[in-house]
């Protein structure tokens, strides 16, 4: 009797225990994995996915015509440990029959969490105030001293009221926001009604809101959404908030607003590039806040998002209906 070939897996990193170990279960798959939190060079990627039937990256993986081309005509399946699919060349891997996972829904609650955070912490200026403390620049109580911004009778602009930007809202509300404002492709009456948001213009959400949240999806549209006219248009007391895709907003125009005192604040967890340079003039901004794209990280969601990855990998191996296929 001739033995059954295993299918080859291919794992872009190393990814959270339960995910690892719904791979390892498969008694059909070859599973072999980069062994490092460090992203696999590109070099080694390339050989690596020679014959690969199946794809577990990440959004840091660039999965383009190039590595398409070296892994050959075997792969079947493209599984992506992210909400966001920028990083896939969709057009090519749709040209080509692959099938693609991706894992939206799971981390909206540790990302709304995440952008309500960083919202609060740059507004309040949280990371200035403490390093006053450790430094010995708190002498005494001044009534103006470190005075930030707060959201009671605020209104709130959201571009992209898809599924995070609806939970930030949700998580918002209780804080007194007096109005929510949203903008995207196109008007979601039944989605805004929970919040009795008002569906404008990009020009109109930037100049009437006291804070903008970016959670909408990098797209041709919304990429440089974010530039020299968007901050002009808003508030000088505003605060701005990018928890979506660093390439929606034009950092350049962003650190002119911010350096000049056209806007109050931003906080971001978004870059470009990832990670951002040392030396980016971002970086020497008090008024800026940049974290390490951690909106997913909590332990319970990333393990979700790594099992959900891996069953979408194993499914589309096995000719079965995905648990979370993108649609090309």
């Amino acid at each position: 009797m001739r033995p059954v070939r295993l299918m080859k897996v291919f794992i872009t990193r190393r990814i959270p225990p339960e995910g690892s170990a719904a791979l390892a279960r498969a008694a059909d798959c070859e599973v072999e994995q980069w062994d490092s939190d460090e992203p696999i060079p590109r070099e080694d990627l390339e050989q690596r996915m020679a014959g690969a039937q199946g794809l577990l990256c990440l959004l840091s993986d660039r999965i383009d015509k190039k590595l398409l081309d070296a892994a050959g005509a075997n792969l079947k399946v493209i599984s992506t440990m992210s909400v966001g699919v920028d990083h896939l060349a969709l057009d090519e891997i749709k040209k080509r029959g692959i099938r693609v996972g991706y894992t939206p829904g799971v981390l909206t609650d540790a990302t709304a969490e995440l952008a309500v955070s960083l919202l609060l912490t740059t507004c309040r200026r949280l990371p200035e105030n403490a390093q006053w403390g450790r430094c010995g620049g708190w002498t005494s109580w001044k009534p103006l001293w470190m005075c930030g911004h707060g959201l009671s009778q605020s209104t709130v602009g959201i571009v992209g009221l898809g599924r995070i930007g609806q939970a930030i809202a949700r998580r918002l509300k209780p804080f007194g926001v007096r109005r929510f404002l949203y903008t995207g492709r196109q008007p979601r009456p039944q989605e805004a009604a929970e919040f009795q948001a008002e569906f404008v213009s990009t020009p109109k959400l930037a100049a009437e809101s006291d804070f903008i949240v970016v959670a909408c999806s990098l797209t041709p549209a919304t990429r440089g959404l974010c530039n020299k006219d968007f901050f002009q248009w808003m508030k000088k007391t505003a605060v701005f908030v990018n928890i979506s895709r660093g390439e929606v907003v034009d950092q350049d125009d962003l650190y002119q607003a911010l350096a000049s005192g056209q806007i109050a604040a931003a906080g971001l967890d978004v870059t470009t590039p990832e990670p951002l340079p040392t030396n980016h003039p971002l970086l020497t901004l008090k008024n800026c806040v940049i974290l390490p794209h951690i909106g997913s990280a909590t332990h319970r969601t990333r393990n979700i998002m790594s099992v959900l990855a891996a069953d979408n990998l194993l499914a589309g191996l096995r000719g079965e209906p995905m648990p979370s296929e993108l649609k090309l």
